[in-house]
């Protein structure tokens, strides 16, 4: 694979990185010192973008009758409609389910992070992108191999140290790259 030229921060952009890595680093803290808030949050989070979703391919199937089948529009509509309206009145079986779909986001972003790690790896730092890259492997993994018995806290807990394993990623990248 090719590396992506990157430039150096100028300095008003790396104090915004370091904000925002600070304050994902006490996002991550809140979400895995309330595991089970997390979890219920990330799940209302959800059904209320499909909610949204189902409303914008409803609307989509409406003005876009003369292109493709209506009914598969309407019926991909419906189907964000009843399963948003599903996590929003049944957060708790919903979770089952979503922390089954973490699992898979998380090794997915692992590898990606880890692709980066490569890419950047002319620059100073870069080897943080491996290890959030590899952290976040071993977390998707670890859902995957408890679940469907930790879905109550598992998700917000391994949202939160995602979160925080990502700010610390970025702050120390950006204190390297300075």
């Amino acid at each position: 694979m090719g590396s992506i030229p990157v430039s150096h921060p100028s300095k008003p952009l790396h104090h915004w990185w370091i904000g925002t890595a600070i304050l994902m680093i006490v996002a991550g803290t809140l979400a895995i010192w309330l595991p089970f808030a997390a979890s219920i949050a990330v799940n209302i989070l959800v059904g209320w973008l499909l909610l949204f979703g189902g409303v914008g391919h409803l609307v989509f199937a409406w003005y876009s009758r003369g292109l493709g089948s209506t009914f598969l529009k309407l019926a991909v509509g419906i189907l964000y409609l009843v399963v948003g309206f599903y996590m929003l009145t049944h957060p708790l079986q919903a979770l089952v389910s979503l922390t089954l779909a973490l699992a898979i986001y998380l090794v997915f972003e692992g590898i990606l992070e880890t692709i980066l790690a490569f890419q950047l790896r002319p620059l100073p730092g870069s080897w943080w992108f491996l290890v959030d890259g590899a952290i976040t492997l071993i977390l998707g993994f670890l859902i995957w191999r408890t679940w469907p018995w930790n879905s109550e806290w598992a998700i917000g807990m391994l949202v939160g140290i995602s979160i925080l394993v990502s700010g610390f990623t970025r702050l120390m990248f950006s204190l390297v790259s300075r």
